[in-house]
């Protein structure tokens, strides 16, 4: 069965891509406000069973910071090519911190 250190960065991924994909299909914000807050909470409790809740808090912060970084960087390169922009470095980031562990 996957651990939480294997899972979270594709959960945490997964709810960047999956929100904004909520968001736009449906023309809801707040829905896919919905699917993003749920994949970090899931992803939070991950970190937080592989590196502590220092590590959680940082990594959820890298979350929010990838959300909110997506907008800006959306007017420069086009909505989808920044969300998995930010989506791979969500991942990225939270695979490299949950490993420091093993």
């Amino acid at each position: 069965m996957p651990s939480a250190r294997t899972l979270s960065p594709v959960i945490a991924a997964a709810g960047l891509v999956g929100g904004y994909a909520v968001a736009r299909w449906t023309k809801k914000r707040p829905l896919g406000g919905v699917v993003l807050a749920v994949a970090g909470g899931v992803a939070a409790r991950g970190w937080q069973q592989a590196v502590g809740g220092k590590g959680a808090a940082g990594l959820g912060a890298v979350y929010v910071g990838a959300f909110a970084g997506s907008h800006p960087l959306a007017r420069k390169i086009g909505a989808w090519p920044a969300v998995f922009t930010v989506a791979g470095a969500m991942a990225g980031t939270a695979w490299a911190v949950t490993r420091t562990g093993e």
